[in-house]
């Protein structure tokens, strides 16, 4: 149509360019997007740097495995034992004993001695100081000591000796001094022996 070689070369611009764009059209319309829409990459904006994650969040992310936090060991509970108030004070070591000084039994003073013959009874009777006579005690019987007088007797066959306290009166046998109980005579010798002749000591 046109002749002249500047409307070649305009018909021919155009022509090229009827051919791109349907092509660019043809594109647009398979994508979706326009041409002009290329992808590419885009760096991620300065002011918003990356937050780490939290450990809490997940202990494999960001650490390796060795730092990973152990959990935490609690210890069980000890069992305790209460105690009495008394129980709760401190224990301190026991006092020792206090020497303690023994004091000397008295002794008794011999006012009198002598030896004289001694004999023993058993029957049961009202002894002169009144009390009942009772032949398991360790009595005597004298003629004139006063009542509760302590006398030691011996018998010097055997060195044994025995203490009496006088609640009775006699003997009234010629040669004799006193009159033990049973239980007093067979502390110093037998009762079969009957009668001996002892030593007697008179305690104040």
């Amino acid at each position: 149509m046109f002749t002249s070689p500047a409307g070649i070369a305009a018909t021919a611009a155009v022509g090229v360019a009827l051919v791109v764009g349907g092509t660019v059209g043809a594109v647009q319309l398979a994508s979706g997007e326009p041409a002009d829409s290329a992808p590419a990459l885009v760096d991620a904006p300065a002011s918003s740097p990356a937050v780490p994650a939290s450990p809490s969040a997940s202990p494999s992310v960001g650490l390796p495995p060795s730092a990973s936090p152990s959990p935490t060991v609690t210890a069980s509970p000890k069992a305790t034992r209460t105690q009495a108030a008394s129980r709760s004070k401190a224990r301190t070591a026991a006092p020792k004993p206090a020497a303690t000084t023994k004091k000397p039994a008295p002794t008794s003073t011999v006012v009198d001695s002598g030896s004289c013959g001694a004999s023993f009874y058993d029957e049961g009777q009202l002894t002169a100081n009144g009390e009942n006579f009772n032949p398991d005690e360790l009595t005597a019987a004298h003629k004139t000591l006063p009542f509760n007088t302590k006398v030691r007797v011996t018998n010097p066959a055997n060195g044994k000796s025995v203490t009496v306290r006088i609640n009775d009166r006699g003997p009234f046998i010629e040669g004799r001094c006193i009159d033990l109980s049973r239980a007093a005579f067979a502390t110093i010798t037998s009762v079969d022996v009957g009668a001996l002749t002892v030593k007697y000591e008179v305690l104040g």
